[in-house]
């Protein structure tokens, strides 16, 4: 049976908090005292806990991480994997990453999450987009916050983001340098700073390339990034500009989508049109053709975030950087040059 924080403080003849202090090396404890315990530890072979640990320090060991329930439901695996780049750093640590969703319409009127309330975590990494009441009310509990993937538009926090803006430039001038010319730009929710970055960056490659942007070939209206939006927002593009040669899609959700609308109306991939998506998620292998894509590196968002957080903690200070995580172009089967 394994030995107990509170028979080590028997046997030691001193307080649970006692033995703990000991555990965390805290330099309060004398050395006549610290021997005692360190002795007992020994002799009862006694592994300290992570709940011994942190009884000195009033620290939880705990970090949360805030996405919003659509993000986790019904996009492809994009969070999912920065959640599991911040789990596998923090296995390597001290820490356990706690997960929880809000409603992507989160109010002022709501709690907070029941980790924040329950002051079950030391720090929170904030994933996606997430309403302003609720990052005004996360500001307002006083514990330190990470932002990735998204820029709040008020106050100075860590971001952890991707270069976007270089991304929707390559996709695009990957493109213009197969011939194309009439390419349009389908996107979700144009007030995410991702998305509007993405079409500041398919922008940016046409005028590099001297090529008119058309208003026309842009289409920024659905509420959310998905399949269905991105067949939906597809349709809307082609009854506009049937003339078009190429898609560049915020993401692969919407890209995927636009795919099964073109195949629906009879328009071969890439032959009659090409088709670029943004982000890399697994099920752009498995359709037919693969997409090209630009690769977000999402494990890595997840560690980056992490490891940002552990620093404040460690430093005990907030400091307003952005971290820019660099992106690839992928070149599949879904885009070709125009003959």
């Amino acid at each position: 049976m394994k030995t107990t924080i509170k028979e080590v403080a028997k046997n030691a003849g001193v307080s649970i908090a006692t033995v703990s202090l000991v555990v965390n090396n805290n330099e309060r404890i004398s050395p006549e005292t610290r021997r005692k315990v360190l002795r007992s530890i020994k002799n009862l072979n006694y592994t300290p806990t992570k709940s011994a640990r942190n009884l000195a320090s009033q620290k939880t060991g705990n970090i949360g991480f805030i996405l919003t329930s659509d993000h986790f439901l019904r996009t492809e695996p994009f969070y999912t994997r920065i959640f599991l780049g911040c789990e596998f750093e923090a296995r390597e640590g001290e820490y356990y990453i706690l997960l929880t969703t809000v409603k992507s319409d989160y109010d002022s009127e709501y709690p907070l999450p029941r980790f924040v309330l329950d002051k079950s975590v030391d720090g929170i990494i904030v994933a996606g987009k997430i309403p302003d009441a609720l990052i005004k009310k996360l500001s307002g509990s006083n514990i330190p916050l990470v932002f990735v993937d998204y820029e709040p538009q008020n106050g100075s926090y860590p971001m952890i983001l991707i270069d976007n803006v270089s991304g929707g430039m390559q996709a695009t001038e990957y493109l213009v340098g197969l011939g194309h010319t009439k390419i349009g730009f389908i996107a979700g929710d144009i007030n995410h700073p991702s998305i509007k970055e993405r079409l500041n960056g398919y922008k940016a490659a046409l005028e590099k390339a001297g090529i008119n942007f058309k208003q026309d070939l842009v289409i920024c209206e659905s509420p959310y990034p998905d399949r269905y939006n991105g067949y939906l927002t597809a349709q809307k593009l082609i009854e506009r500009c049937n003339n078009i040669t190429a898609i560049f899609a915020c993401n692969d959700a919407m890209a995927i989508g636009a795919m099964q609308f073109l195949r629906d109306k009879g328009y071969k991939i890439p032959q009659d049109v090409s088709v670029v998506g943004f982000d890399d998620v697994e099920a752009d292998l498995m359709i037919d053709p693969p997409l090209t894509t630009i690769r977000v590196p999402k494990i890595e968002l997840g560690v980056e975030s992490f490891r940002v957080m552990v620093q404040m903690l460690k430093q005990k200070n907030t400091v307003s950087k952005k971290i820019l995580i660099p992106i690839e172009l992928i070149v599949r089967k879904s885009t070709q040059s125009i003959k």
